[in-house]
């Protein structure tokens, strides 16, 4: 399954590229976020790839559930972000990417995370993390395996570039995180899980095709996710709620707190 979603993610990546030299054309949904083309193009690419190799699977897309077209959810199914960090896309920098992600029982257990502008991707399974290097044909040429790092003395904390807030500058001061690098996407989650940041506090909305992805790979890495609680996030949808696919705050670390 993976190499699969692998293949399907460099697919849609190429046609985000593509989009991307041509200058997308932008709209605006319901909830006033931007969409362009390549939204689109690439969903529609992971749609029928996951369709054809996993039909029996359902599948929770961005731009489909935006619809309204979101399928009864069984104990496992995918969830997919075609192009995540939408706003820095349009904005002509490179920290967008394409998540895919299996969910088992609440679980993310499988993800895929491209970004196609830097030419990295980075996937999670059971305790596996890699790192992947893609060249300009959108092929894997090479690939390491990579883990979180041990909590170091001055942790570094990632934090989103669009939707930073009053409370997380503040957990930022409070935790003495002297060092924090702002990014867009799920790429904060592959920093973590690469070793090259500690914690990504996020208390602002997220979706959880947003995060699913970044999560599987970071909890093959040796990391967790948790919510204010203290509790690994879930991804259960309860279609009785209408708010039924957004995420509560949470803060990922790549070592566990104690």
């Amino acid at each position: 399954m993976l190499e699969s979603l692998i293949a399907a993610a460099l697919s849609a990546g190429r046609e985000i590229m593509a989009v991307h030299a041509a200058g997308p054309q932008v709209t605006y949904k319901n909830d006033c976020s931007p969409v362009t083309e390549a939204d689109q193009r690439a969903e529609d690419i992971i749609l029928s790839s996951l369709a054809r190799h996993y039909p029996d699977i359902p599948v929770v897309a961005e731009e489909a559930a935006a619809s309204g077209h979101i399928p009864a959810i069984k104990s496992d199914f995918f969830l997919v972000d075609p192009l995540d960090g939408t706003k820095e896309f349009i904005s002509d920098k490179q920290d967008f990417t394409v998540n895919i992600a299996l969910i088992r029982d609440g679980t993310p257990v499988l993800g895929v995370v491209y970004a196609p502008a830097l030419g990295v991707a980075w996937t999670g399974e059971k305790e596996t993390a890699r790192k992947l290097f893609i060249s300009g044909e959108f092929e894997s040429v090479s690939n390491h395996s990579i883990r979180c790092r041990a909590k170091p003395p001055m942790p570094v904390a990632v934090i989103s570039r669009s939707h930073c807030t009053p409370k997380t500058e503040a957990f930022v001061a409070e935790n003495g995180l002297i060092d924090s690098i702002s990014i867009g996407s799920s790429l904060k989650f592959c920093m973590l899980a690469e070793g090259a940041a500690d914690v990504y506090p996020r208390f602002s909305r997220t979706m959880m095709w947003d995060t699913a992805a970044g999560d599987a790979v970071l909890r093959a890495a040796g990391g967790i996710t948790l919510d204010m609680a203290g509790l690994p996030l879930r991804y259960e949808i309860d279609q009785s709620n209408d708010d039924m696919l957004a995420n509560p705050d949470f803060i990922a670390w790549g070592a566990p707190p104690r």
